[in-house]
Protein backbone atom coordinates (compact mmCIF):
# COMPACT_ATOMS: atom_id res chain seq x y z
CA UNK A 1 0.00 0.00 0.00
CA UNK A 2 1.58 3.47 -1.01
CA UNK A 3 2.15 5.57 1.71
CA UNK A 4 0.19 8.57 2.64
CA UNK A 5 0.99 11.96 0.68
CA UNK A 6 2.60 14.44 2.94
CA UNK A 7 3.32 18.10 2.54
CA UNK A 8 6.89 18.48 3.71
CA UNK A 9 7.47 21.88 6.49
CA UNK A 10 11.32 22.25 5.56
CA UNK A 11 12.87 24.59 8.16
CA UNK A 12 15.84 25.94 10.28
CA UNK A 13 14.78 28.18 13.67
CA UNK A 14 17.40 29.32 16.13
CA UNK A 15 15.28 31.58 18.19
CA UNK A 16 11.96 29.45 17.62
CA UNK A 17 9.90 31.60 15.33
CA UNK A 18 10.54 30.49 12.41
CA UNK A 19 9.51 26.73 14.16
CA UNK A 20 6.20 28.41 15.19
CA UNK A 21 5.28 29.50 11.87
CA UNK A 22 5.74 26.38 10.41
CA UNK A 23 3.38 24.61 13.25
CA UNK A 24 0.86 27.38 12.08
CA UNK A 25 1.65 26.64 8.29
CA UNK A 26 1.03 22.60 9.17
CA UNK A 27 -2.07 23.46 10.67
CA UNK A 28 -3.37 25.38 7.63
CA UNK A 29 -2.36 21.55 5.65
CA UNK A 30 -4.14 19.70 8.26
CA UNK A 31 -7.31 22.69 7.08
CA UNK A 32 -6.69 21.61 4.07
CA UNK A 33 -7.20 17.56 4.78
CA UNK A 34 -3.54 17.12 3.79
CA UNK A 35 -0.86 15.29 5.62
CA UNK A 36 1.77 17.74 7.15
CA UNK A 37 5.24 16.86 8.09
CA UNK A 38 7.49 19.07 9.94
CA UNK A 39 11.71 18.43 9.40
CA UNK A 40 14.12 20.48 10.87
CA UNK A 41 18.27 20.80 9.71
CA UNK A 42 21.34 20.68 11.76
CA UNK A 43 23.39 23.57 12.69
CA UNK A 44 26.25 24.07 10.60
CA UNK A 45 29.67 24.42 12.43
CA UNK A 46 32.47 27.60 10.84
CA UNK A 47 33.60 25.31 8.65
CA UNK A 48 30.08 24.26 7.33
CA UNK A 49 29.86 21.06 7.95
CA UNK A 50 27.03 19.60 9.86
CA UNK A 51 27.39 19.41 13.54
CA UNK A 52 24.49 17.64 14.99
CA UNK A 53 23.27 15.39 18.07
CA UNK A 54 22.12 12.39 16.01
CA UNK A 55 18.71 13.46 16.70
CA UNK A 56 17.57 17.19 18.02
CA UNK A 57 16.89 17.49 22.13
CA UNK A 58 13.61 19.33 20.95
CA UNK A 59 11.43 20.26 18.30
CA UNK A 60 11.07 18.27 15.06
CA UNK A 61 13.34 15.58 13.52
CA UNK A 62 16.45 16.33 11.19
CA UNK A 63 15.13 15.92 7.78
CA UNK A 64 16.31 12.93 5.32
CA UNK A 65 16.98 12.99 2.17
CA UNK A 66 13.68 10.58 1.60
CA UNK A 67 11.55 13.05 3.57
CA UNK A 68 12.41 15.87 0.79
CA UNK A 69 12.30 13.45 -2.20
CA UNK A 70 9.06 11.53 -1.44
CA UNK A 71 7.11 14.76 -0.59
CA UNK A 72 4.39 15.86 -2.24
CA UNK A 73 4.32 19.48 -1.72
CA UNK A 74 6.85 21.92 -0.17
CA UNK A 75 7.16 24.49 2.34
CA UNK A 76 10.96 25.56 3.12
CA UNK A 77 11.09 28.52 6.20
CA UNK A 78 13.88 30.07 7.32
CA UNK A 79 14.93 33.06 9.41
CA UNK A 80 16.77 36.23 7.10
CA UNK A 81 20.77 36.11 7.59
CA UNK A 82 21.49 39.47 5.62
CA UNK A 83 19.14 38.95 2.96
CA UNK A 84 19.29 35.37 2.44
CA UNK A 85 18.56 32.24 3.58
CA UNK A 86 20.35 30.82 6.86
CA UNK A 87 23.72 28.78 5.90
CA UNK A 88 22.07 25.40 7.69
CA UNK A 89 19.19 25.55 5.09
CA UNK A 90 21.73 26.19 2.52
CA UNK A 91 23.72 23.30 3.29
CA UNK A 92 20.97 20.86 3.45
CA UNK A 93 19.89 22.14 -0.30
CA UNK A 94 23.87 21.62 -1.41
CA UNK A 95 23.69 17.96 -0.73
CA UNK A 96 20.60 17.39 -3.34
CA UNK A 97 22.70 17.11 -6.64
CA UNK A 98 21.26 13.55 -6.97
CA UNK A 99 17.19 14.83 -6.66
CA UNK A 100 18.19 17.30 -9.56
CA UNK A 101 19.60 14.98 -12.18
CA UNK A 102 16.91 12.09 -11.83
CA UNK A 103 14.01 15.12 -11.39
CA UNK A 104 12.81 13.81 -7.92
CA UNK A 105 11.11 17.32 -7.24
CA UNK A 106 10.13 18.26 -11.03
CA UNK A 107 6.27 19.28 -11.33
CA UNK A 108 5.41 19.61 -7.10
CA UNK A 109 4.25 22.53 -5.51
CA UNK A 110 6.65 24.88 -2.87
CA UNK A 111 6.78 27.88 -1.03
CA UNK A 112 8.71 29.48 1.13
CA UNK A 113 8.34 31.74 4.42
CA UNK A 114 10.96 33.53 6.89
CA UNK A 115 11.32 35.62 9.67
CA UNK A 116 13.45 38.71 10.49
CA UNK A 117 13.95 40.92 13.87
CA UNK A 118 14.20 44.15 11.65
CA UNK A 119 11.31 45.17 9.60
CA UNK A 120 13.08 45.92 6.45
CA UNK A 121 15.50 42.68 7.33
CA UNK A 122 15.46 41.68 3.88
CA UNK A 123 12.64 39.21 4.31
CA UNK A 124 11.57 39.79 0.22
CA UNK A 125 15.12 38.77 -0.76
CA UNK A 126 15.50 35.69 2.18
CA UNK A 127 12.23 34.67 0.29
CA UNK A 128 13.50 35.02 -3.13
CA UNK A 129 16.81 33.24 -2.13
CA UNK A 130 14.98 30.05 -1.14
CA UNK A 131 13.04 30.07 -4.56
CA UNK A 132 16.02 30.33 -6.64
CA UNK A 133 17.43 26.37 -5.56
CA UNK A 134 13.87 24.79 -5.84
CA UNK A 135 13.15 26.90 -9.23
CA UNK A 136 16.49 24.53 -10.51
CA UNK A 137 14.93 21.07 -8.92
CA UNK A 138 11.86 22.30 -11.47
CA UNK A 139 9.43 23.20 -8.52
CA UNK A 140 6.16 25.29 -9.05
CA UNK A 141 6.17 28.40 -6.90
CA UNK A 142 3.40 29.36 -5.59
CA UNK A 143 3.39 32.63 -3.53
CA UNK A 144 0.18 33.90 -1.38
CA UNK A 145 -2.47 35.34 -3.50
CA UNK A 146 -4.12 39.25 -2.96
CA UNK A 147 -7.32 37.80 -2.08
CA UNK A 148 -6.34 36.46 1.25
CA UNK A 149 -7.83 39.80 2.76
CA UNK A 150 -4.95 40.14 5.64
CA UNK A 151 -1.89 40.76 2.83
CA UNK A 152 -3.74 44.06 2.14
CA UNK A 153 -3.91 44.96 5.55
CA UNK A 154 -1.01 43.45 7.89
CA UNK A 155 1.03 46.05 9.24
CA UNK A 156 3.37 42.99 10.59
CA UNK A 157 4.61 40.14 8.01
CA UNK A 158 3.28 38.70 5.48
CA UNK A 159 3.81 38.99 1.39
CA UNK A 160 3.02 38.14 -1.77
CA UNK A 161 6.46 35.94 -1.97
CA UNK A 162 5.19 33.65 0.67
CA UNK A 163 4.90 34.02 4.77
CA UNK A 164 6.57 36.25 6.82
CA UNK A 165 7.17 37.03 10.61
CA UNK A 166 8.71 40.27 12.14
CA UNK A 167 9.81 39.72 15.17
CA UNK A 168 10.08 43.39 16.25
CA UNK A 169 6.01 43.88 15.99
CA UNK A 170 4.45 45.57 19.05
CA UNK A 171 2.04 41.73 19.07
CA UNK A 172 5.66 39.58 20.19
CA UNK A 173 4.46 36.72 18.65
CA UNK A 174 2.83 35.94 15.57
CA UNK A 175 0.14 38.56 14.72
CA UNK A 176 -3.30 37.50 13.78
CA UNK A 177 -2.33 38.67 10.12
CA UNK A 178 0.43 36.57 10.53
CA UNK A 179 -0.54 33.70 11.62
CA UNK A 180 -3.85 33.92 9.18
CA UNK A 181 -1.53 33.81 6.40
CA UNK A 182 0.71 31.04 7.61
CA UNK A 183 -2.25 29.02 7.45
CA UNK A 184 -3.51 30.11 4.27
CA UNK A 185 -0.50 29.12 2.77
CA UNK A 186 -0.72 25.82 4.16
CA UNK A 187 -3.80 25.06 2.57
CA UNK A 188 -2.68 26.47 -0.62
CA UNK A 189 0.25 24.13 -0.73
CA UNK A 190 -1.65 21.21 0.17
CA UNK A 191 -4.83 21.93 -2.42
CA UNK A 192 -1.56 22.00 -4.91
CA UNK A 193 -0.70 19.18 -4.02
CA UNK A 194 -4.18 17.48 -4.27
CA UNK A 195 -4.48 18.94 -7.67
CA UNK A 196 -1.71 17.84 -8.98
CA UNK A 197 -1.52 14.51 -7.80
CA UNK A 198 -4.57 14.04 -9.19
CA UNK A 199 -3.94 15.41 -12.82
CA UNK A 200 -0.47 13.24 -12.70
CA UNK A 201 -2.36 10.03 -10.96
Amino acid sequence: MAAEPYILILYYSRGGTTAAMAAELARGVEQAGGHARLRTVPPVSPDTEASLPPVPDRGAPYCTADDLRHCAGLLMGSPTRFGNMAAPLRHFLDQTSDMWLDGSLTGKPAAVFTSTGSLHGGQESTLISMMLPLLHHGMLIAGIPYSEGALMHTTTGGTPYGASHWSGSPAGGLSDDETSLCRAQGKRIALLARQLGDHHG
